[in-house]
């Protein structure tokens, strides 16, 4: 899959695996989602550029902090509905970034709340670099 995401692109692979390929196909681990994001992006991710990134606003009311608490280890709540957002950090969450689809649906999603547009790969692979060292 990382190949896929490094000769195409993530946008590519999903719209390649949403047409039609295997839900088993989406599988992935957060180590081959930045591998491919940090391709995509044509540098690596990098931890502190991550933790800015996910503490800070951009430009909107709110960060990714906001519902994911600076602390990605323990669960978060959503500022407006209230729900209970289960820890974003891999290394607490086994579920975390494991489906290629979920995890650019989450992305698209929040990153048009947190930055008023959808993340680029090097943001993405920041961020993901990040939540991975935290244990």
């Amino acid at each position: 899959m990382v190949s896929l995401i490094r000769r195409h692109g993530a946008a590519a692979v999903m719209a390649a695996l949403l047409g039609g390929l295997s839900a088993a196909a989406l599988a992935a681990s957060p180590a081959e989602l930045l591998a491919g994001y940090s391709a995509e992006a044509g540098v690596r991710g990098e931890p502190a550029r991550g933790q800015a990134f996910f503490t800070q606003r951009h430009g909107q009311e709110w960060s990714c902090a906001s519902c994911h608490t600076t602390q990605p280890t323990q669960a978060g709540k959503h500022a407006v509905t209230g729900k209970t957002i289960a820890p974003m950090a891999p290394a607490v969450n086994a579920q975390r970034f494991t489906d290629l689809a979920k995890t650019e649906k989450w992305f698209r999603r929040n990153c048009k709340d947190v930055v008023g547009r959808e993340c680029q790969a090097n943001e993405k692979a920041d961020v993901l670099a990040w939540l991975m060292t935290l244990k």
